[in-house]
C-alpha cells in the first residue's frame, strides 16, 4: 500500500509526500512523471489500488489510518483527486498544519454515470470537500476546473439552507491548470509521411462506455457507406468487461485492421504512435486526453468532437460538430471533418504547451511557492 520513490537529494531537501488514492493508469503515469522530473525533493508516495471505486473513495482515510508516514513531518503534501484530503487532514493534526495541493485527474461533478451504475453523492462531496481544504486545487485542464465549479455550483443550489456564500469564488481563486506532461521523446520528427488516400486510422481510449465505442462503430460505418478507404488500430486499456461495439467493430472491420487490443509493449505502442495517421477520439468524457497529446505529439493529426478539453488543443479544424444525443448525426460530422482534413496539405499540430519540460516550471512554482509558505509554521 506504500511505496517510496528513490533519489539522492540533499539530506536538508524539501520532504514531499504523495497521496493516490486511487491509482489508476493514468494517475501512476503522472507520478511516476513528476517524482522522476524533481529528484532534488525527498518523496514518499502512498498509493492504493484502483479498484472497489466507492469504498475507496469514500474508505482511503480508514485504508491510510494506521500509516506511519501521516505521523512524520512534511514540508508538502500531494493528493489526487481521488483522496478524501479533508478526512486525513482532520484524522491527522501534523497534515493540517501542512501546505497541501490536491491535483484533480478528474471531478466527479462531469463524470458520467453508465446505466448499470447507480448515482451517488458522496464522490461529488470528497471531491468537494478535498478541495475546501486544499491550499490549491491544481486541475489538468480548463475544462475540467470549469466543469468542477459549475457542477459544485449546481450541487450547492440543491442545499435547502445554510448554503455558503462566496464558496466558488473561493474555489476559482485558489485553483490553478496545469496539465498531466507529454514526454519530450514522444515529440520526434515524423518519419512515414500522411497517407491520404488509405489513412491508418488510431482510436487509443480505454475501452469502456464514456469513451464513445459504439460512436466510434457508427463512424466506421459511415465511412464504408461512402466507400472512404482506411486501416484501423484500436488499443488502450481494456477490461474483462468491456462494450460489446468493440466485438462489433472486430467482426465488421476485421479486413481493415492494423493492431487490435492492449499493447504491453510501450516501445510497440510509440511506434504504433509514429506511424498512425490520424488519431480519433469519440469520447462523450475526457478530461485532459492524454491518448490524444500523446498521438498528436508523434505526428498523429487529431479528429475529435467539439466538446471537453478538446477546445484547448485540437485545431478547430480537426473538431468535428458535437452532437451528444444523436450519435448517428454526429459520425456522419466526422466523417465530413475527416474528408475535409484529407484534402488539406499542412496537418501537423503538435502539442508544444504540454511538453514536459514547458510544464517543469509550473509545478517548480507551485511546489516552492507552498512550500514557503508553509516554512513559517514549523
Amino acid at each position: 500500500m506504500a511505496d517510496s520513490t528513490l533519489h539522492n537529494p540533499p539530506d536538508d531537501a524539501p520532504r514531499i509526500l504523495l497521496l493516490s488514492g486511487y491509482d489508476a493508469a493514468s494517475h501512476k503515469r503522472w507520478r511516476d512523471q513528476i517524482t522522476g522530473m524533481f529528484g532534488d525533493y525527498h518523496w514518499k508516495t502512498l498509493v492504493l489500488p484502483p479498484r472497489f471505486f466507492r469504498w475507496r473513495i469514500r474508505g482511503n482515510p480508514l485504508s491510510w489510518l494506521n500509516e506511519p508516514a501521516l505521523q512524520e513531518h512534511w514540508d508538502l503534501v500531494i493528493a489526487t483527486s481521488m483522496v478524501d484530503l479533508a478526512s486525513l487532514r482532520s484524522f491527522h493534526p501534523t497534515l493540517a498544519q501542512t501546505p497541501c495541493a490536491l491535483y484533480m485527474h478528474e471531478n466527479q461533478f462531469a463524470f458520467p454515470v453508465s446505466k448499470k451504475q447507480r448515482s451517488s453523492a458522496e464522490p461529488q462531496m470528497v471531491n468537494l470537500y478535498s478541495a475546501i481544504s486544499a491550499d490549491v486545487v491544481v486541475f489538468n485542464s480548463a475544462w475540467n476546473r470549469d466543469s468542477f465549479l459549475k457542477g459544485a455550483w449546481a450541487f450547492l443550489d440543491q442545499m435547502p439552507d445554510g448554503v455558503p456564500d462566496g464558496l466558488i469564488g473561493r474555489l476559482r481563486e485558489k485553483s490553478r491548470v496545469i496539465p498531466v506532461p507529454i514526454e519530450d521523446r514522444l515529440y520526434t520528427e515524423r518519419v512515414t509521411s500522411f497517407n491520404r488516400d488509405c489513412p491508418h486510422l488510431l482510436w487509443n481510449h480505454r475501452w469502456e462506455y464514456d469513451k464513445g465505442p459504439d460512436r466510434l462503430l457508427k463512424l466506421l460505418q459511415v465511412l464504408e457507406q461512402r466507400a472512404l478507404p482506411f486501416r484501423l488500430s484500436v488499443v488502450g486499456e481494456r477490461f474483462r468487461n468491456h462494450p460489446k461495439a468493440f466485438d462489433q467493430i472486430h467482426e465488421a472491420f476485421c479486413h481493415r485492421i492494423e493492431q487490435w487490443g492492449f499493447l504491453e509493449s510501450r516501445r510497440e505502442y510509440d511506434q504504433l504512435l509514429a506511424r498512425a495517421d490520424v488519431v480519433v477520439s469519440t469520447a462523450l468524457h475526457d478530461f485532459q486526453g492524454l491518448s490524444m497529446l500523446e498521438a498528436m505529439a508523434s505526428g498523429c493529426v487529431p479528429l475529435a468532437p467539439d466538446r471537453l478539453a478538446y477546445r484547448e488543443y485540437v485545431p478547430d479544424r480537426c473538431r468535428y460538430e458535437s452532437h451528444e444525443r444523436d450519435a448517428q448525426r454526429e459520425a456522419e460530422a466526422a466523417a465530413d471533418s475527416l474528408e475535409q482534413l484529407l484534402k488539406k496539405q499542412s496537418l501537423a499540430s503538435l502539442p508544444e504547451g504540454w511538453r514536459a519540460s514547458r510544464l517543469a516550471a509550473d509545478y517548480q512554482s507551485l511546489f516552492n511557492g507552498l512550500i514557503n509558505s508553509g516554512a513559517g509554521k514549523s
